[in-house]
């Protein structure tokens, strides 16, 4: 079982303080730590290992959603453009990395992927502060997310 899994589990329970909802294809969460203001995630349910696992119309859904997810992310910050990642080296099983990027990114990494950034020196979610924005992301997203709540 991966972290994926686990954070799955989380929102269908409605345990995970960072779920923002439910899409077609699956759940859009917060990331944490919050290495760009807005940094967010789509995981799949079900949950299947890659993208190549996901069929058809699950295959489109997902990626489809992705993209959706990066319009409500770039209306809502107001950043520049949207980098959208599927690695699974860490946590092999599908998930899509959504990160804002900004102009004022410090130049010796404003070209560079983002993992190449101190991470561990990232603001970690906090509910108080990211609620306002998870609210947001919400609306941004609208008749998208499913009736769920969190």
């Amino acid at each position: 079982m991966t972290a994926i899994h686990r954070f799955v589990e989380e929102c269908r329970a409605g345990s995970l303080e960072r779920c923002i909802g439910k899409m077609d294809s699956g759940w859009v969460v917060l990331g944490d730590p919050q290495i760009r203001p807005g940094y967010c995630l789509l995981y799949p349910d079900p949950i299947v290992a890659t993208l190549n696992d996901l069929e058809g119309r699950d295959r489109l859904h997902f990626l489809e959603d992705m993209a959706k997810l990066g319009d409500a992310v770039l209306e809502v910050t107001g950043a520049v453009r949207v980098n959208y990642e599927i690695l699974g080296n860490l946590e092999p099983a599908l998930h899509a990395h959504i990160v804002p990027r900004y102009d004022d990114e410090p130049l010796e990494v404003r070209t560079k992927p983002i993992w190449l950034e101190d991470w561990e020196a990232a603001r970690r979610f906090d509910l108080a502060i990211d609620f306002e924005f998870m609210e947001k992301i919400r609306a941004a997203l609208g008749n998208e997310l499913d009736s769920w709540k969190g």
